[in-house]
């Protein structure tokens, strides 16, 4: 690619995905304008309510949480150029695996089964990711194809299970038993307590800290290693990897276990931290709307943890602006998250050709009057 068509990294991730989110705002306000509201109350009380007061800010990184982990499932697949939309039954192998842990083992210390809880949704997330990985790494099957299907399957299989075999004896609704309270991950307010730091309840506990872990860890895993950069060759040019004696096949099952590992763990804060058991349904979107986060965030983990929070900050603000104003419906508020994710991902580089003209000819200024100085 030419220097012509090239933008400094500072403006591609930093400055064009923040023009985006200006665009997409403006034309929720205009549409906020047109059912006969006030566009800065509207925003107030969004922002508010996400930021404003203790339990708001505990919501909002309660659901940072979740898009942190499916954002990172995407960015990783998508590094080696795959694309997995398969995290809604990633995270429901998750579940079930800490189910199976929590539930069988119910009197092992706390230091044993959280960890044993943790690697249990890593690695059934993982091992749902992996036929969809075999597929397309050994018979060429298109991996969006077959992690729709395996979305679907998931979702059938959990319903079976939660019903006829993991329910409570004399219930057929669809969820299993508590997790034994050795299980429990703190919460945060409970955590502060014991600092004599008062703050109000809310779900977000420690899951919060191992999804930051894990997006360091992919830091670490894509630009500091060398897998990282045979995942990385391998997403810019397949012939280039395999001229260069990589694996594509290896690069693609161990990087689609991985992104379905990220995913599994979505279980970690929904299952075994917030619900405590496993219930129906409680990825709850969380896997496609991780596709938005991972885009919105260049696939890198600065950026999808800012996309995450920004993702937390409207689903817990509009909540409660859905509650404080009636003509806000809650599928207005899912008409503001599209339009922030159509231009911050399907038109993510509507900008560009603009951006590219306007930097090269401040470049091309700045070059001829240094050439002027000069002679």
């Amino acid at each position: 690619m030419s220097d012509k068509a090239t933008l400094p990294r500072w403006i591609d991730i930093g400055l064009l995905p923040l023009i985006n989110l200006i665009f997409a705002i403006s034309i929720s306000a205009a549409v906020v304008l047109i059912i006969g509201e006030n566009p800065i109350e509207v925003a107030g009380i969004l922002i508010y309510g996400a930021l404003g007061y203790e339990e708001g800010i505990g919501y909002t990184l309660y659901y940072a949480t979740n898009f942190l982990f499916t954002g990172l499932a995407v960015a990783v697949a998508f590094h080696a150029g795959l694309f997995n939309i398969g995290g809604e039954g990633q995270a429901y192998l998750g579940g079930l695996g800490a189910a199976l842990v929590c539930l069988n083992f119910p009197n092992l210390h706390w230091a044993i089964i959280i960890p044993m809880a943790i690697i249990a949704t890593a690695f059934f997330g993982a091992l749902w990711a992996f036929i969809p990985a075999y597929l397309r790494a050994k018979r060429g099957s298109h991996e969006v194809i077959t992690t729709i299907m395996f979305n679907l399957i998931a979702g059938s299989l959990m319903s079976y299970l939660l019903i006829y075999i993991l329910s409570p004896e004399g219930t057929n609704q669809p969820l299993t038993d508590r997790f034994t309270p050795n299980s429990n991950i703190p919460k945060m307010h409970d955590m502060l307590s014991w600092f004599g730091i008062e703050f109000e309840s809310s779900p977000l506990n420690m899951s919060f800290f191992l999804a930051l872990l894990c997006a360091f860890g992919m830091w670490v895993l894509i630009w500091r290693t060398r897998f990282g950069y045979a995942v990385r060759t391998q997403g810019f040019s397949p012939s280039a990897a395999t001229y260069a004696g990589i694996s594509s096949a290896k690069v693609i099952i161990i990087t689609m276990c991985i992104s379905g590992a990220l995913a599994g763990m979505l279980a970690v804060n929904e299952s075994v931290a917030v619900a405590e058991r496993l219930i129906i349904e409680f990825a709850g979107g969380f896997g496609f709307v991780g596709i938005a986060v991972a885009l919105m965030g260049r696939n890198h983990p600065v950026g999808i943890v800012l996309a995450s929070i920004l993702f937390g900050i409207l689903y817990q603000g509009g909540a409660d602006l859905a509650f404080e104003i009636p003509t806000i419906s809650k599928e207005m508020i899912v008409l503001i998250q599209g339009l922030i994710i159509l231009f911050m991902g399907a038109l993510e580089y509507m900008f560009k050709p603009v951006m590219l003209n306007v930097y090269h000819t401040l470049a091309s200024g700045q070059s001829d009057t240094s050439v002027g100085e000069a002679s």
